[in-house]
């Protein structure tokens, strides 16, 4: 009896042992089912951010800083990634670099679209944004709708789907005047080559901004809003271990409140209004 006794502990230990083994090495595969290639398998990240876009991603001699950026920290922190490069990209540039693997996640004001999902994979969104208009003071009495830029020169930023959005899917007969980023949209508006900038509000804050720091002429930010655009975190396609890695990421933000208190330090002198939720995801594919 004392021997049946004694053997049954030893038994049930070495079945737990070879258990809790068994588990290990399935959530090891689960990560290295990832490849070496998924953003979820790697201890180091590169990241794409703009580098004109102030409050969002702004490069300055200190480095990179803004909305964007600090959310970039934030999800390589809640992936256990210590080691992040941060890259320029621009609206025309951001599918080409992660298609090339220059990038493994791009956060730059990305709204995800139809379009781009044919080209590239998201994940997120990460806040969800919506288009208004920015123009100089003396024109704002005339300019309180998207309708009332018709006629008008407005900025278009090659890749962006903002000019598109006021030309094509609101039919407003709009002159369009190219720029090289809205960084370059809010110079020619201040010195008059063009009426209006009409672009996801986050980005027309950020210049309002930026504009009135720089002791600009005044400007008017136009409370109005004709579209949603969510910003994704661009993603090589295919990586699906990857986007749901993000995913988790970004829900572990907002659980900690972290979003809106990035959003008030950028944005708060604004008067937008922001979302303290979590946005819908769009899912993994």
């Amino acid at each position: 009896m004392r021997s049946h006794r004694a053997g049954r502990p030893t038994r049930w230990l070495r079945a737990t042992a070879l258990g809790v083994a068994a588990a290990a090495a399935l959530t090891a595969c689960g990560i290295a089912g990832a490849s070496e290639s998924s953003v979820a398998s790697k201890e180091r990240l590169v990241i794409g951010v703009n580098a004109d876009q102030p409050g969002l991603g702004l490069k300055t001699g200190g480095g990179y800083r803004g909305f964007d950026v600090e959310i970039a920290k934030q999800i390589a922190r809640f992936m256990k990634v210590t080691d992040v490069e941060f890259k320029t990209i621009t609206s025309a540039t951001r599918e080409k670099v992660l298609r090339d693997g220059e990038v493994d996640l791009v956060v730059g004001s990305y709204s995800i679209t139809p379009e781009r999902k044919t080209e590239v994979a998201f994940a997120g969104p990460y806040y969800v944004t919506h288009q208004s208009i920015l123009v100089r003071a003396a024109d704002a009495a005339r300019v309180k709708t998207v309708h009332d830029l018709a006629g008008r020169r407005v900025c278009m930023v090659p890749r962006s789907v903002s000019f598109p959005r006021v030309q094509k899917e609101r039919g407003v007969p709009a002159l369009p005047v190219e720029a090289s980023g809205y960084n370059d949209c809010l110079t020619k508006l201040v010195s008059k080559q063009l009426d209006a900038v009409s672009t996801d509000d986050l980005i027309l804050a950020g210049l309002f901004a930026k504009n009135a720091t720089d002791g600009g002429p005044a400007l008017t930010l136009v409370k109005t809003s004709f579209s949603d655009e969510p910003y994704g975190v661009g993603i090589k396609q295919g990586d699906v271990d990857g986007c749901e890695a993000v995913n988790k990421a970004i829900t572990r933000m907002y659980q900690q409140g972290i979003p809106a208190k990035l959003l008030q330090a950028q944005f708060g002198s604004s008067g937008l209004e922001f979302t303290k939720t979590v946005p819908q995801f769009e899912g993994c594919e």
